[in-house]
């Protein structure tokens, strides 16, 4: 769903940007060859990154992040300690790549989405990622404090914010900035919180309910913009 001028659409909010310096942000000021868009780097860096993220998920399957090494990864993974390394800096630092990676294709999926958005009916994107969260929980808690903290909280709603501000001010949609953070946080938040257990909800019925939130967060930016002036806060006479 592509925005227009004035409007915006749920979908709009996908996170992409990774954040500067980092060697697989594309970022120039990382100084690294290896950056860019994972998608169009090097097929056999795709690769590689993606056998990883299979050991991993493998791996998590059978026991907690806590507990898993890079020798056991990259034994899963059939790859070299050294190369390993090339990509990453840790086994947390692939798995909030791992995680990331797995809301990024979520929401590019979502923002691909054409249609009328209707608040009875999300996008299958949304459900399926949902239901792929529901079976890595703990991987999920593992990087995620409630309320939407830690590594991976961090990192989705850094990329969640500057994607949606950037979409939005670009299309000409009102409130860039206010509807950013609060796309950035509710979905953070509610994913941090079910994780936790703290929200009781199938994955399908969450993926609605997150719907409908971000419709009501979206109109409500346009309808911030038709406000007059004077009947914003601090600012009547």
């Amino acid at each position: 769903m592509s925005p227009q001028p004035g409007e915006s659409s749920p979908g709009e909010s996908r996170p992409g940007d990774r954040r500067p310096g980092d060697p697989r942000s594309g970022d120039p000021r990382s100084g690294d060859p290896r950056s860019g868009d994972p998608r169009l780097a090097d097929p056999r860096t795709v690769r590689t990154r993606t056998r990883l993220h299979e050991a991993l998920l493998a791996a998590c399957a059978e026991q907690p992040l806590r507990d898993l090494t890079v020798a056991e990864l990259v034994r899963r993974a059939g790859i070299a300690r050294a190369t390993f390394y090339l990509h990453y800096t840790d086994v947390q630092d692939l798995a909030v790549d791992t995680c990331a990676g797995i809301v990024r294709d979520a929401v590019d999926a979502l923002h691909a989405w054409r249609g009328v958005p209707d608040p009875a009916a999300p996008p299958p994107a949304l459900t399926a990622f949902f239901t792929t969260a529901h079976g890595h929980a703990g991987l999920y808690r593992a990087l995620m404090h409630p309320g939407g903290g830690g590594p991976l909280g961090d990192t989705l709603h850094r990329e969640l914010r500057e994607r949606s501000r950037t979409e939005r001010a670009a299309a000409g949609a009102p409130a860039p900035e206010l509807i950013a953070s609060a796309v950035a946080a509710t979905f953070t938040g509610v994913l941090a919180d079910w994780a936790h257990g703290l929200i009781d909800s199938p994955p399908q019925d969450l993926a609605a309910d997150v719907w409908r939130l971000l419709i009501v967060l979206h109109r409500y930016g346009a309808g911030a913009a038709a406000r007059d002036p004077g009947d914003r806060p601090g600012q009547r006479t």
